[in-house]
């Protein structure tokens, strides 16, 4: 099997992954992906494409993720995940599109406007 190369996005979070077959390692930006992300919670998003489709343990996943916080990176790299599951094999889409796994999140951080401390935030009114 060649190397998978596939991209997972949320918020500002970007995630390129590199999957091969392997043992099951996840090396995010040079460290192993439960020293880099500290919460067992994260550890569970990570993991969780390969839970649903019982491939735990039979990829390796070299990971580049910059932009955002840990969340949103760990939602990234949850995507590309499951982007290069399915294009291993097709019969993998059914089981994570149910959970949501192959949809980009699309909420973004609203801009701020011109005349407003925030994005709906208002200064006081004052009506004299």
């Amino acid at each position: 099997m060649e190397v998978i190369n596939t991209l997972g996005r949320r918020k500002e979070a970007v995630a390129r992954i590199y999957l091969s077959e392997g043992s099951g390692k996840i090396i995010i930006n040079g460290r192993d992906y439960k020293e880099y992300f500290p919460l067992a919670t994260l550890h569970y998003v990570v993991e969780q494409a390969f839970d649903l489709t019982d491939t735990t343990g039979k990829y390796d996943v070299k990971v580049n993720l910059k932009g955002g916080g840990i969340k949103g990176q760990a939602e990234a790299l949850r995507l590309a995940i499951a982007r290069a599951l399915v294009t291993i094999d097709p019969e993998y889409r059914p089981t994570l599109k149910a959970k949501g796994l192959m949809r980009r999140d699309p909420r973004m951080v609203e801009r701020k406007k011109p005349g407003q401390p925030k994005a709906r935030k208002q200064f006081q009114f004052s009506k004299r």
